[in-house]
């Protein structure tokens, strides 16, 4: 599942210098965490799966808060460092929430739900600025270089979530403590191979090409879109036209901002229709787990234990190949793209908008799933439909896109660079204030 990745993964990435870079993106696993609500804080099943699905959407949700961090203020890579300690933290506090002898249930549940806001918050954060700094590594013109790290790097993910499926239910079921099931243990190793990661990349800080922060865009950005609104919304007629409505906000600030926001707003604007892919997405993974429960029980009394595996198999690997390899035309060219068509200053923030169409698919699956009271098949049916029909509405929108050169920007914009045009803003702002 798209949220339920990785205990840890590395890549050797080929550059100049090599750059180890980890990726530290651990959501809990779904069977584990739902477990752990109804085994050992005792809610009932509505109350966990209500819980993990909240916790999941804002692990997509938060990376918005780790772009704006890395794209206004500290950078990449001291985004991801601070916000891998938080997400450690998050793990410790989880673990002492799982150890019976810490306090009463209150205190247990105050603890869990502490911790997973603080991992929620940290993976979340740390999702757009891995990518985005990944890619940094790479020159304009190693494009083809730089794609298939963005492949090695969705693979090295899944390879997380592989180990992460196999080593946490161990963790939690075969190893016992405190007289039970050790979850403590399930959420700390976690934690431990997080500082391992962490201190490792933390070794190779030197041979990273680090982007300093370009200042606070987001609040550039919003100025500049509510003033273009603004002088749109009050222009008359017999103001002079404007070839496009962001053009109003020229009086005020630079045309390469302007031309920036353009470019990020025309990459959102294509990505509306995409949640709806990890919608349907999360629902085949729900609806192919309920028929393997309902092959066990049709099967087992009728084959022995050594032929059922194999039928059970022969079910369900053509639907998990399509599944995986629509994801993975869908995913890698999508990270790909969002960095490629962002501006300099904006690549965590734009990475952060793709993640945002996995937040917005897990929305419709709740709304859907959990609102709409519909049996599996009309779901299904649903699910599919809704896609068939995006699916045309994108193709149309990507046929009438631009891929934009950034290379092009330099030549648009040949006087000035974009930190001498923030600080003409930021003189401006001054100046309007005094």
């Amino acid at each position: 599942q798209p949220w339920s990745n990785d205990i840890l993964n590395f890549s050797l990435i080929p550059g100049d210098p090599y750059l180890f870079l980890l990726t530290s993106r651990l959501c809990l696993r779904e069977a584990v965490l739902t477990l752990y609500f109804i085994n050992y804080l005792h809610w009932n099943q509505n109350l966990s799966t209500a819980v993990y699905h909240a916790f999941s959407s804002l692990c997509y949700f938060t990376p918005i808060l780790g772009a704006l961090i890395a794209d206004s203020w500290l950078g990449k890579f001291k985004t991801i460092v601070y916000l891998s300690v938080v997400y450690v933290l998050g793990h410790v506090v989880k673990s002492v929430g799982a150890i019976p002898s810490v306090g009463d249930s209150t205190i247990h549940i105050a603890l869990s739900m502490m911790g997973l806001i603080l991992i929620a918050f940290g993976t979340g954060g740390i999702k757009p600025c891995v990518a985005a700094f990944g890619g940094d590594q790479f020159d304009e013109e190693h494009t083809n270089e730089r794609r298939k790290f963005f492949s090695i790097f969705y693979m090295s993910i899944n390879a997380g979530s592989l180990l992460s499926t196999v080593i946490t239910p161990i963790l939690r079921g075969n190893v016992q403590c405190f007289g039970g099931d050790c979850y403590a243990l399930a959420f700390g190793v976690p934690a431990i191979l997080m500082v391992i990661a962490l201190v490792v990349f933390i070794s190779g800080s030197g041979m990273y090409k680090k982007s300093p922060p370009e200042g606070n865009v987001l609040l550039d950005v919003c100025r500049c879109l509510g003033l273009a609104i603004k002088n749109r919304w009050m222009s008359s007629k017999y103001d002079s036209k404007r070839k496009h409505w962001l053009d109003w906000a020229e009086e005020k600030y630079p045309k390469r901002l302007i031309h920036e926001i353009k470019m990020v707003l025309r990459v959102l604007v294509l990505f509306i229709p995409l949640p709806m892919f990890w919608a349907l997405f999360d629902q085949q993974v729900r609806i192919q787990c309920m028929l393997n429960a309902l092959l066990i029980l049709m099967f087992v009394p009728i084959f022995d234990v050594v032929v059922y595996p194999l039928i059970g198999l022969s079910w369900q690997i053509p639907q998990y190949a399509l599944m995986t390899a629509g994801e993975v035309m869908f995913s890698i060219p999508g990270i790909e793209f969002s960095y490629s068509q962002a501006p300099a200053n904006m690549k965590s923030l734009l990475q952060a908008g793709w993640l945002l169409t996995v937040a917005f698919g897990n929305v419709i699956v709740l709304i859907v799933a959990e609102g709409a009271g519909l049996d599996q098949w009309m779901e299904f049916l649903l699910f599919a439909g809704l896609l068939v029909a995006v699916c045309i509405i994108f193709s149309i929108m990507a046929y009438f896109y631009t891929y934009v050169d950034l290379g092009e920007l330099d030549k648009l914009f040949p006087d000035k660079t974009v930190n001498e045009d923030e600080d003409d803003l930021k003189k401006d702002q001054t100046d309007d204030t005094t």
